[in-house]
């Protein structure tokens, strides 16, 4: 059956206004249209809908067991297909989903949870860890929002980015790299070395630059996180290079130091991305905002 909502409209001024006139009035058409919208109506349902009794118009036994009914549906359709109303966080209940890089879960995570609990104690925020490949989880909406290093290049998926931090080496305090003065690119490239990246990569931009600068590194070891890379700093002579923002905790530890680069590298990057589908959704809308202000209100930390 093809139904035509019109028609529910119609049908609902006519039940009431209890007469043709009326409903015309009421929907600013033509009597001569609201009676053919009658008249369809008639064939669709089966039902005379209203009868004439004398100058007035009566309702059927169907149209009387069916008036609330359809009020209720046309109501619910309206509010279906209408714009979108202003959001209120208080009454909001929704869980969502953030693929963040482990760094920023444990930097700005309880941050962005005081946050939300603030305005909306209905909302739940599950973190979830970063996948070894990258996956279409933003596309297939098992993601909400994602934060990390990475750029996704399909057009479908938005990406704003919230910040930069430059990279620093991280050492146990008696690493012998902590008794020079001044720490050069040979010295540095002559330590051994441990990578962060969740692929198991040994290799990244570092590389890159020493080659430029004719110098080549000896890295053993690829961690996951950068936890476990500060891990690593603390109880071996390998150095570490990360996100400045993520050594905080690394400087109140009194078994680690940080060392500027001897060499430019570019800034780490820190995007935040999600899929298109999301763009109007205001609660998505409402929830970018607080992850933007919680990440940006420091300098930020991206993934390796």
């Amino acid at each position: 059956m093809q139904l035509d909502l019109n028609l529910l409209t119609a049908l609902d001024a006519l039940l009431e206004e209890g007469s043709v006139a009326g409903a015309a009035a009421r929907l600013h058409v033509t009597a001569p249209a609201m009676s053919r919208s009658l008249g369809r109506i008639r064939r669709t349902t089966g039902d005379q809908i209203l009868v004439r009794t004398g100058r007035t118009m009566t309702p059927t036994p169907y149209a009387v067991a069916i008036r609330a009914q359809v009020h209720e549906v046309l109501h619910q359709v309206q509010g279906l297909l209408a714009p979108s109303r202003e959001l209120d966080p208080a009454t909001l209940e929704r869980t969502f989903t953030l693929r963040w890089h482990d760094s920023l879960v444990a930097l700005y995570g309880p941050a962005l949870l005081r946050a939300v609990r603030a305005q909306a104690p209905g909302v739940r925020l599950r973190f979830v860890t970063e996948s070894s490949t990258d996956t279409p989880a933003l596309r297939r909406g098992e993601v909400d929002l994602e934060a990390n290093a990475n750029r996704p290049g399909a057009p479908d998926l938005r990406t704003e980015q919230v910040g930069e931090t430059r990279l620093v080496a991280v050492v146990r305090q008696a690493h012998p790299l902590t008794r020079h003065r001044t720490l050069t690119a040979d010295h540095y490239a002559a330590a051994e070395h441990a990578t962060v990246s969740r692929r198991g990569n040994l290799g990244n931009a570092i590389d890159d630059v020493l080659a430029r600068l004719g110098l080549a590194r000896r890295v053993v070891a690829a961690v996951p996180t950068e936890a476990s890379a500060l891990a690593f700093a603390r109880r071996t002579d390998l150095v570490v290079t990360v996100p400045e923002t993520t050594t905080r905790a690394a400087i109140a530890d009194p078994g680690l130091v940080v060392l500027l680069l001897p060499f430019e590298l570019p800034p780490a990057p820190l995007y935040l991305s999600w899929h298109q589908r999301h763009d109007t959704d205001h609660a998505h809308t409402w929830l970018r905002e607080l992850a933007r202000t919680v990440l940006t209100t420091e300098e930020t930390s991206p993934a390796a």
